[in-house]
């Protein structure tokens, strides 16, 4: 079964554009990617959209439907009523290079700022052991498909164009909690976290764990645990005078 659904899709490019409005088939068991797909074949050819797997695994499509977050390939159709007009705008955090497609190079330029994963020095590969619980622990972390609906999403870099410098972001802060986390890695992140990577900037408001779309609990799991390990360090009063007496921090 058919029938025929309002789009209003922005359109433009880092020099500005608008929305605007589309009616498109629509047949059962589509995905919003199908419609952007059928505009581009038959009423937008120049229309640009990034997308890769249309399986909700490469994170390719990213996007705001409706002002919410969301992927173009995994946002079906049936939970949107006939009658209603679907929004469909490029993610607002990022610059617009064209239509639907963002600049996200700013999520390279802070993974590339995090130090790798740091093995003792004297463990060779085929050595390392660790327990199933940390291995669990950690795997949750691991089905990020960067996406970076997180990053989009986060206020904190959403709203303040100034804090991009000094802020990571959830996605990144994230790797950063899931290599402390690491029984293996003998690199301390804790004081890099807070003071390079912005942590304290995250007031766990859990917008980033609501539109990840692999269910990861960003928040509640990493960022939560990552600021009470960093509080531990910084405002413990045991650990404080420790560090005056004996200058730890020197």
């Amino acid at each position: 079964m058919s029938y025929k659904a309002s789009f209003r899709v922005w359109r433009g490019d880092d020099t500005g554009g608008g929305l605007q409005d589309f009616t498109v088939e629509v047949n059962e068991g589509e995905v919003v990617l199908d419609i952007i797909h059928r505009l581009q074949a038959t009423q937008a050819s120049d229309l640009a959209v990034r997308w890769n797997c249309k399986a909700g695994k490469c994170g390719s499509c990213s996007a705001e439907i409706n002002g919410r977050p969301r992927l173009l390939c995994m946002t079906r159709m049936s939970t949107f009523t006939e009658e209603e007009v679907i929004t469909v705008t490029p993610m607002r955090t990022f610059p617009v290079i064209r239509d639907l497609v963002t600049d996200v190079s700013f999520n390279y330029t802070k993974a590339r700022e995090i130090p790798s994963f740091t093995p003792p020095a004297d463990l060779k590969p085929g050595e390392y052991r660790m327990q199933q619980v940390d291995v669990e622990r950690s795997q949750e972390f691991r089905k990020c498909i960067e996406c970076f609906l997180c990053q989009n999403t986060c206020h904190v870099v959403r709203d303040h164009e100034e804090n991009k410098e000094a802020f990571a972001g959830p996605r990144y802060l994230m790797r950063i909690a899931e290599l402390e986390m690491h029984p293996l890695d003998v690199a301390d992140r804790r004081d890099a976290a807070q003071d390079e990577h912005g942590l304290g900037y995250c007031n766990i408001t859990k917008c980033c764990s609501e539109v990840c779309p692999e269910g990861i609990h960003i928040t509640d799991n990493a960022l939560i645990p990552m600021k009470e390990r960093v509080a531990d360090r910084k405002y413990d009063p045991i650990v404080w005078l420790g560090n005056k007496l004996f200058r730890r921090d020197k």
